[in-house]
């Protein structure tokens, strides 16, 4: 069985940090792609050492990437 899930990656100093927010697991990678890949990676682990009720108590069911206007300035 798989499930998509979010991927937000984001440039950190010389490389990138993934974070996935329904499952509050993060990685990191010195390109997107790598960073992207060790977050699959950890979110495979996670899901697979995880305890059911763990998985239960941190998945969050939805998550939505939006943008947001504000004043500046």
């Amino acid at each position: 069985m798989s499930r998509w899930l979010t991927a937000i990656v984001e440039r950190e100093g010389d490389g990138y940090v993934a974070l996935c927010p329904e499952a509050d697991v993060a990685s990191q990678g010195d390109t997107v792609a790598e960073a992207r890949e060790n977050l699959q990676e950890a979110l495979t682990l996670f899901f697979e050492t995880a305890s059911a009720d763990e998985i239960d108590k941190r998945l969050r069911g939805e998550v939505y990437v939006t943008h947001v206007e504000v004043a500046v300035g």
